[in-house]
């Protein structure tokens, strides 16, 4: 990874960035639209989003003015939205793709996510993933959320494996034998909430981490994410951090550090468990 717009191969061969921008509790309108053109503008390539954040039309439009200020064609973007669980199902995940890529003003999507292991509900929705991939209507699928054994369920009937696996991940939270048993079978790991909703950017060790390369706490855990070889997404409004967040490119952690900064884990959430939830 020597920059921004550098990309791992997925297990079907097709490239995503390593880094990009989430666009999470980031409000529909102005606010969004103006967060993904400026992301774009600065040479950010990869886009989050999904059907409950219910900002799919702003990030549309902020990807329309993105591309024509870069000027760049849609087909160098990386464009990821999700189905949310009400619309788990064979015909209502078709349904709700088709409803994304509406708002988005898109004629397909690069990755397509189950959002969340509803009960009784992914396996439905997964084979409605697959049928969008062979027809051509998204590049690569993938859950969100899933724990091992909801992968191992999910890959007992599915005819694809899971091409990404995106998950709460940071270093309170380090998902060691989740990163383990994905790379096994050669699911991607993408981490949401990297940076914990900003509780981690006041800790000791990441201060004095980051001092030592004149970094800020937030540059650190996003490196450390890329070195673990796990995709990330942070979520910034501001131009100045959309900045400073892809400006992780011009230095390394040792060894000891990342071991230092793995020792944080306290397996400790800032979002929902995956195992109990109710929505």
């Amino acid at each position: 990874m020597k920059h921004l717009q550098d990309t791992v191969a997925l297990s079907n061969g097709v490239q995503m960035p390593w880094l990009g921008l989430g666009v999470f509790q980031v409000e529909d309108g102005s606010t969004v639209v103006e967060s993904v053109r400026t992301a774009i503008k600065n040479g950010y390539r990869s886009i989050d989003t999904a059907a409950i954040y219910q900002n799919e039309t702003g990030v549309g439009q902020g990807i329309k003015e993105g591309l024509a200020e870069a000027g760049i064609s849609r087909e160098e973007l990386f464009i990821t939205s999700k189905v949310w669980n009400e619309d788990l199902g064979y015909e209502k995940t078709l349904a709700a793709f088709e409803t994304s890529l509406e708002k988005l003003g898109l004629d397909y999507l690069d990755l397509y996510l189950i959002h969340w292991p509803k009960a009784n509900k992914y396996k439905e929705a997964w084979r409605a993933l697959e049928t969008l991939y062979k027809n051509g209507k998204v590049k690569a699928i993938g859950v969100s959320n899933f724990q091992i054994h909801h992968l191992e369920e999910l890959m007992k009937d599915a005819e694809m494996k899971p091409m990404i696996n995106q998950v709460e991940l940071h270093p309170k939270l380090t998902q060691v034998e989740l990163r383990a048993f994905c790379k096994q079978h050669g699911i991607q790991v993408e981490a949401w909430s990297p940076l914990m909703q900003g509780k981690l950017l006041d800790n000791s060790l990441l201060m004095t981490i980051a001092a030592k390369y004149n970094k800020s706490v937030a540059q650190v855990i996003i490196r450390w994410d890329l070195q673990n070889g796990v995709i990330t997404i942070p979520k910034s409004i501001k131009e100045h951090r959309i900045i400073e967040n892809a400006d992780v490119f011009d230095f390394s952690l040792t060894t000891e550090e990342m071991e230092q900064i793995a020792g944080l884990n306290e397996d400790l959430r800032v979002g929902p468990d995956p195992d109990n939830f109710d929505f």
